[in-house]
């Protein structure tokens, strides 16, 4: 019990360190808030722009949503269907590589010709960055289905579609909750970065809008606005893993 409480608080007390150690640095050494703003600084811009903040982070979390909503559909897809035929995963998976090797940022000019300066973009972006981790752990979770289970299951009567909806999916459920942690830090920088060159809202517009004016204490409000949303994205995501995959993580809680 005293190790779980210790690892449910660690990550609050590392942040609170950091935060203190940060701020002394800044106090101590007299760092300029056009170059590094100390936390009390940029608690102040959070408090001052808190109108402004809301309304872009609100811009950049429907939007962030709505890319990773595609990529989740898109990439259970694409993963069922190569996860479960050899064919398609020697086929497509090295091809979908070399994809997601591509810099997505590369991406948003040729998404502002063909859609125009706004959501459409930041959506795009958003999924074309998060789809890929959906897709690869679907199609890993199918593709390494014990060759021994699938043999004895075929034997029984089991059909191929038996397979894989009654074993195959159940087995790739904590790869599908381990992607979707992933995808969704992926997708906020997705969205951040279009925004920043394709977009006159959300948190992305506001930090090139802050930065061009040397308010660096609010452009830093603005990052950490970021990471609250993809960390609570994060943490909800851990929760639900737990609670729908329990089985894969008995081993774990008893440590």
């Amino acid at each position: 019990m005293k190790a779980k409480t210790a690892r449910q608080f660690a990550p609050w007390a590392m942040l609170a360190a950091t935060l203190l150690i940060w701020q002394a640095l800044c106090s101590l050494l007299a760092v300029s808030e056009f170059i590094f703003p100390s936390p009390l600084a940029i608690m102040g811009a959070m408090v001052e722009f808190a109108g402004p903040l809301a309304e872009h982070a609100w811009h950049t979390f429907w939007v962030t949503m709505a890319g990773f909503a595609i990529a989740v559909v898109v990439g259970v897809l694409l993963g069922a269907a190569i996860g479960s035929s050899r064919l398609l995963y020697a086929a497509v998976y090295p091809l979908m590589t070399a994809f997601n090797a591509l810099p997505k940022a590369a991406f948003v000019p040729i998404l502002v010709v063909w859609f125009g300066i706004g959501v459409g973009p930041a959506i795009l972006t958003a999924f074309l960055i998060s789809f890929f981790p959906v897709m690869v752990n679907i199609a890993t979770g199918l593709a390494t289905l014990e060759p021994e289970l699938e043999d004895v299951l075929r034997v029984l009567g089991a059909t191929r579609a038996d397979v894989l909806i009654k074993v195959g999916l159940p087995r790739a459920m904590p790869f599908f909750f381990a992607s979707l942690k992933v995808a969704i830090t992926l997708a906020f920088v997705g969205s951040t970065v279009s925004e920043m060159t394709a977009s006159n809202e959300g948190i992305g517009y506001l930090l090139v809008s802050a930065g061009s004016s040397m308010r660096m204490p609010l452009a830093f409000a603005g990052l950490v606005t970021i990471g609250a949303m993809a960390m609570a994205m994060y943490e909800l995501f851990a929760i639900v893993e737990k609670r729908t995959t329990g089985w894969a993580h008995r081993g774990k809680e008893a440590n």
